[in-house]
């Protein structure tokens, strides 16, 4: 067992981010890696849109440049994952899969959420060399091209309607005949041009070049209806079937949406129990990028802070 003032979960963007203000802040800093260390970022290979570089840089350079940042100002970071947590329990009780059982004083909660993938193997293979489940982190790298888009949901759509902002063209395809989303995303989508839409379809293969220096050419789908497969010449294919947040552990403790994002107070980081703060795509299912994670991670560790100072008053007048 071992105590820390302030236990972070979480090691993405807004993990990491939380850890250099709260130990700049003389808090005792711990943050536990998690099962993928570094966040999403870590599976990007190019990144354009963050702030500060002139030049495209390695999403997995970029993590580990903000983890040794978070070790530089004193944070410590321990590699375990978070299986089990009692965050209403004195001190806050979190078991870890190695068997150490932390407890904290304050924990800010910035286990991310994870694209939801189709499971074919071409999907794997070709991830990061023309598939993406992000359109604004990587949409401008497939400029002027013909690009894919698979879902039929809110997301789906969205993500289509931005390609095509950019991109040559963009096909959908939906494995029903009518998409899920809200009406005036639908219309907009099936108004635009540049949008062709294949309903009643799903995604066979992603084939390319494969190797370090892979390429997508082109995608094998089906008609659900006919079983006719048509190959569809594309350079990018975009995954848009939604997102998990990783917050199975957290179930009847903290309120979360349908679909299991934590729901905070608009413009706060603070949860429904003292102590307890969330940041980054946990509890955002509406930017999911890496500078507004970072920015929650900031907020997170300055509450954080203020709520360890006004425990330590309290402790002091006991």
């Amino acid at each position: 067992m071992s105590h820390h003032q302030l236990l972070i979960i979480g090691s993405g963007a807004a993990g990491c981010t939380a850890a250099i203000y709260a130990a700049r802040a003389g808090i005792q800093t711990t943050m536990v890696r998690g099962m993928q260390p570094g966040g999403q970022l870590t599976i990007t290979t190019e990144v354009e849109n963050y702030p500060g570089f002139a030049k495209e840089i390695q999403g997995p350079w970029l993590m580990e440049q903000m983890e040794e940042q978070a070790k530089n100002c004193g944070a410590e970071v321990i590699s375990d994952h978070i299986k089990e947590a009692n965050l209403k329990a004195t001190p806050k009780t979190l078991i870890g899969e190695s068997g150490t059982t932390y407890t904290a004083d304050a924990v800010i909660i910035a286990t991310g959420a994870s694209a939801k993938w189709l499971g074919i193997p071409s999907e794997e293979a070709f991830n990061g060399k023309g598939v993406s489940a992000c359109a604004t982190c990587d949409g401008a790298f497939f400029r002027n091209q013909d690009i894919m888009v698979v879902g039929g949901g809110n997301s789906a759509m969205e993500e289509a309607l931005y390609l095509a902002n950019i991109c040559k063209s963009v096909t959908m395809i939906h494995r029903r005949d009518e998409f899920r989303g809200e009406m005036v995303l639908r219309e907009r989508v099936k108004a635009h041009e540049k949008i062709n839409i294949l309903w009643d379809t799903v995604l066979e293969e992603i084939c390319g070049t494969e190797g370090p220096l892979g390429a997508v050419t082109h995608a094998k789908v089906k008609n659900v209806k006919s079983n006719d497969i048509t190959d569809v010449p594309v350079t990018g294919v975009f995954i848009a079937i939604g997102h998990k947040p990783n917050t199975d552990i957290f179930k009847d403790q903290l309120p979360m949406d349908e679909t299991g994002y934590l729901t905070l107070e608009p413009g706060k980081v603070t949860t429904d129990i003292e102590g307890v703060f969330a940041a980054g795509d946990v509890a955002d299912s509406v930017y999911r990028q890496a500078v507004t994670a970072a920015g929650m991670g900031c907020m997170a560790a300055l509450d954080a802070n203020r709520y360890l100072e006004n425990l330590a008053h309290q402790k002091e007048a006991a």
